[in-house]
């Protein structure tokens, strides 16, 4: 055996001990290459052994071995150096990164949650920006339909999408492309907006602006003839007939619509008329069912303005009552009963029926309605002198009789007979003992076209202009204090202002 050979066996035998034992660690220390010396000590051997000289040589057998050297001291005894890889496990170097990758994780989720609320709040500005875009195309298109309204509305829109923008900038942290994107989309938006509106300044707002000083002078103008006419006489009072009639009315005035809403077309509103304290009745609204017919509840309210917010408002039961023909006088409902010609008076807080009686001879459910409005053959009315009836016969061939009510006793008191057919009437309304009727002339525009004097037995025709805001009205009541109509048109609760003929004192 070769003098260095036993020493090679021994450290080869140690090497495969030590990295059998620490294998896993070698392989996992690949990434903190740190190394260490060791010093392996074999046992003495014989001179023979000993005295060759291919250990210190170099270009002996050992040079084949690159990670260890062997030599003999004066002694005769072998050392060898072996270079092994740290078998130590850095296991706070672990700690230290996953503490680290936790921090790391926790920032990421903190970040990836603002994200996520960022992009929900850019898909909300990209869609107000299309809006606004469409809105802006839309004005371009047409020069006459904006004013300097609609200007206004979309500077202030433009300019709480710059704050929120400023917002998201100093809240977002990271790539801000998307949010600089915005950004530029609005100022260039804002540019637009000011540049359209100069030039519709130069156009059509100064054409208006001029039409609108025209008016003023005109106003100016006839303000000024007047001035020099002779002063007329004042309105009568509230509540008095001294004057020659009805000879214009007032453009409508939108009240509300009806507490139902949009489906209930047909009913009838107004307010309580008591002689006795004529300015203090409640008002009432009475949408029918949407088959147009059919009274089952009603809403009174203490005031205007409790109609006007839907508060305080207190809801009666009656179900039987049918047509829009309802008036209210002396806190009593006055309602044609369903599917019969009789009237029926109702106490209007506590909505019971204190009385029905018959109307002699009067056609009902749907014989003689009037034009464009069902179920209204028996419309009662009310005025300065009381209660009345308007209905048609077949003694009458379809043409209107009038008949004056006793208010208690539901019996008739007087009639007249006219000569105008009532399903050619849209509608009718009593003032100082004399009958209006009303007819279409188109969808925006009522004619209140003839008249009847019950005081003299005189009628005739009128040409006096009744704007509405729907295609149909329902009904008509007219209220002495106020000296006002109320309107029920296709929903809609409207209020106008009748002027009436003086008489010079």
């Amino acid at each position: 055996m070769k003098p260095g050979l036993p020493c090679l066996l021994a450290v080869l035998c140690l090497l495969h001990s030590d990295t059998a034992s620490v294998g896993g660690a070698i392989a996992t220390s690949t990434h903190f290459r740190t190394t260490a010396s060791t010093s392996l000590l074999t046992s003495d051997f014989s001179s023979t052994s000993a005295s060759g000289s291919g250990w210190s040589t170099p270009g002996s057998e050992s040079q084949s071995f690159s990670n260890f050297t062997g030599s003999k001291d004066d002694r005769g005894t072998c050392q060898c150096s072996v270079i092994l890889p740290d078998t130590t496990f850095p296991v706070e170097r672990v700690e230290r990164l996953e503490i680290i990758a936790q921090t790391i994780s926790q920032k990421f989720e903190k970040e990836f949650s603002k994200v996520k609320e960022y992009v929900q709040l850019i898909s909300v500005y990209e869609k107000k920006l299309s809006n606004l875009t469409v809105r802006i195309e839309i004005m371009e298109e047409d020069t006459i339909s904006y004013t300097e309204l609609d200007f206004e509305l979309i500077k202030v829109e433009v300019k709480e999408m710059e704050k929120l923008i400023e917002q998201l900038k100093v809240g977002f942290v990271g790539s801000s492309v998307i949010v600089d994107q915005l950004e530029v989309e609005i100022r260039n938006m804002t540019l637009m907006v000011e540049k359209l509106e100069t030039l519709d300044k130069n156009n059509v707002l100064a054409i208006r602006r001029q039409i609108l000083a025209l008016k003023n002078k005109l106003k100016e103008c006839e303000d000024s003839k007047v001035g020099n006419l002779p002063a007329l006489p004042p309105p009568p009072a509230p509540g008095s007939c001294a004057h020659g009639g009805v000879v214009n009315i007032s453009r409508p005035v939108i009240v509300q619509l009806n507490w139902k809403g949009f489906s209930y077309l047909y009913g009838a509103w107004g307010r309580d008329y008591s002689p006795q304290h004529p300015g203090k009745g409640l008002y009432w609204v009475a949408p029918l069912d949407t088959d147009g017919r059919t009274l089952r509840s009603y809403r009174i309210y203490n005031t205007l303005d409790d109609l006007l917010l839907f508060t305080n408002a207190q809801e009666n039961w009656i179900y039987y009552g049918q047509g829009g023909g309802i008036v209210v006088y002396k806190n009593n409902m006055y309602v044609n009963w369903y599917n019969t010609q009789n009237i029926a008076k109702v106490n209007l807080t506590t909505a019971s029926v204190a009385l029905t009686q018959t109307l002699p001879d009067a056609a009902y459910n749907n014989r003689f309605s009037y034009a464009n409005v069902d179920w209204q053959d028996i419309d009662l009315a009310v005025d300065e002198n009381g209660l009345w009836v308007t209905y048609a016969t077949e003694a009458s061939t379809g043409n209107m009789v009038i008949s004056k009510l006793n208010d208690t006793t539901l019996e008739v008191l007087n009639t007249w007979h006219t000569k105008q057919y009532k399903p050619s009437v849209t509608n009718t309304f009593m003032v100082c003992g004399v009958l209006y009727a009303t007819r279409t002339l188109n969808t925006r525009t009522e004619e209140i076209f003839y008249y009847y004097d019950t005081s003299t037995g005189k009628e005739g025709k009128l040409n006096i202009l009744m704007h509405k805001v729907k295609e149909k009205l329902q009904s008509i009541n007219y209220h002495p204090f106020e000296q006002k109509l109320f309107v029920y048109n296709d929903g809609y609760l409207l209020n106008y202002d009748l002027v009436f003929q003086q008489i010079p004192q």
